[in-house]
């Protein structure tokens, strides 16, 4: 695995200051909205451009507040150097991203196999992991996916405390606007940026794919299901990922009360003298202060971010109830898991609260089908599913959330493709973010299989120009069908057509 594909198999996207350079022979121009932007020509012959704004930075009184479109500039804006990621706290495999942070950092990437094609590419838009509090676009962008014939875009949006956070003063100041969910925000004012000019670089605005891994799928799924997204793409991926990421959501109610933890950390209030001296205060205190927040209902920390807000606006209702009433945008959407994803929230010693949590009035049901009594031995790993917290969270928070979401989205009679990603050889041992290498660096997925080898790079691309992901030499992959269940299996055997992902445990359970 190549430097970039592990720092983007880590959701690791650290990104250099915004800095301006001569224009020089290779670069090239394009005239956008704000004005000229010089950007660098690519070896393949495309085009790249870094750092460029979609958004005014989010800073001082606008910290929390709405995305507002950006400043116009009458020079020509060198578009060489990649914009700092979005401030956020070193967990060690985010290191570098979180030494470069800063507030200033609503930009996004755009890569162009062809500025002047004979016809508009079609876009992809990547949305990067991180939990909602970390990660970055780095690295995106040296893919070769472009070479099929498809404009990549790779957007940035506020995180964790900066993001997502709410307060009384908030919601006040917001006069029924959405007071939160800021990242969901950003990621809306970058897709409108993209419609309005992504044209002039060689993409179609009217053929735009969203996709992203981990809390980017989760992300895509809530674009899904916000009305101020209606419009703005026409087909989705979630990697990895699902609107509820199997956690129960919070109220705008239960959202504000975390935002008063932090205010009372700061012997701040719940008025607008309290919400001014937060935006008073320098970042990284915030960002510091932000580490001892808790919601009630979770057990672990740092699914703080990862756990949805309803604010009445960008999410009406909560993920399942709009999956639920069919009130979801009208697209194609492509859904799927690892085999192995991540562990139970907390560690081993939280399965027996995780299992009761999760399964409420089911949990003896499910402990039928996983064998597993109260107190009794903890089931072996598996040779595919690894350990039993790893069954038990995939099973969880990705594998049924997604068998849920595909039921929900096909019953509203949306075409959806549903896969399971396995081990594809022992030199790359599988876990969350192991998918991400086969879509960015064109990785095939078996040796040989009748004598192809195919790739979920080609996959996705097919999806994206086509809203269907078969296509000649790619091996069948049926639609999802609520009655067959039917979905593709991606592992060492090749691709294979199965159906019931999840058996009878994702029966057990009605997450999203």
């Amino acid at each position: 695995m190549s430097a970039a594909a592990a720092a983007r198999a880590l959701a690791v996207l650290a990104l250099a200051a915004c800095a301006a350079a001569a224009p020089a022979a290779q670069d090239v121009a394009v005239n956008s909205a704000q004005g000229w932007l010089i950007g660098q020509r690519t070896a393949d012959g495309g085009a790249l451009f870094l750092g460029v704004p979609y958004a005014l930075p989010p800073l001082a009184s606008l910290r929390w507040s709405a995305p507002r479109a950006p400043a116009h500039w009458r020079d020509r804006r060198t578009a060489i150097a990649a914009a700092a990621p979005c401030l956020q706290t070193d967990f060690g495999w985010n290191a570098d991203d979180a030494a470069r942070a800063s507030e200033d950092c609503l930009y996004l990437d755009i890569r162009t196999p062809d500025l002047h094609p004979h016809h508009l590419l079609p876009v992809m838009v990547w949305i990067h992991g991180g939990s909602n509090r970390a990660g970055s676009a780095r690295g995106t962008t040296d893919s070769g996916i472009t070479q099929r014939g498809v404009l990549l875009v790779s957007i940035q949006y506020r995180l964790g405390v900066f993001g997502f956070l709410s307060h009384p003063a908030l919601t006040r100041e917001s006069r029924g606007r959405a007071a939160g969910n800021f990242g969901l925000m950003d990621q809306i004012a970058a897709l409108r940026w993209v419609r309005r000019n992504i044209a002039a670089f060689g993409g179609d605005p009217r053929n735009v794919t969203i996709f992203g891994h981990s809390a980017g799928a989760q992300d895509v799924g809530l674009l899904l299901l916000s009305p101020l997204a209606r419009g703005l793409y026409s087909k989705a991926i979630e990697q990895s990922g699902s609107p509820g990421f199997g956690l129960p959501p919070r109220s705008l109610a239960e959202n504000e009360d975390i935002g008063l933890q932090l205010a009372h950390s700061f012997g701040a209030g719940d008025d607008a003298a309290g919400l001014a001296m937060l935006r008073g205060r320098e970042a990284r205190q915030i960002l510091a202060a932000a580490e001892a927040l808790r919601s009630p209902s979770l057990r672990d920390a740092s699914y703080l971010w990862l756990q949805v807000t309803v604010d009445g606006q960008v999410l009406p209702l909560s993920p399942r109830e709009l999956l639920a009433a069919g009130h979801t945008n009208p697209v194609a959407l492509i859904i799927g898991n690892n085999t192995r994803e991540l562990t139970v929230p907390g560690g081993d010693e939280q399965i027996d609260a995780f299992l009761a949590d999760s399964f409420g009035e089911h949990e003896a049901a499910a402990r039928s089908v996983y064998g597993y009594r109260p107190g009794g031995p903890v089931p072996a790993s598996d040779a595919s599913y690894g350990s039993f917290s790893e069954r038990l969270s995939g099973d969880i928070m990705f594998r049924c959330p997604a068998v849920r979401t595909a039921q929900l989205q096909a019953a509203a009679g949306h075409p959806v493709w549903q896969y399971q990603f396995g081990r594809i050889d022992s030199a790359r041992p599988l876990g969350h973010a192991g998918e991400l290498s086969f879509v960015f660096d064109n990785l095939p997925l078996t040796a040989a299989h009748d004598g192809l080898a195919p790739s979920l790079q080609a996959y996705w691309v097919r999806f994206a120009q086509h809203g269907d992901p078969n296509g000649p030499a790619l091996p069948r992959w049926p639609r999802y069908d609520p009655k067959t269940r039917r979905y593709m299996d991606f592992s060492v055997t090749g691709p294979q057509d199965k159906s019931d992902l999840g058996g009878p445990i994702c029966g057990l359970l009605d997450r999203v």
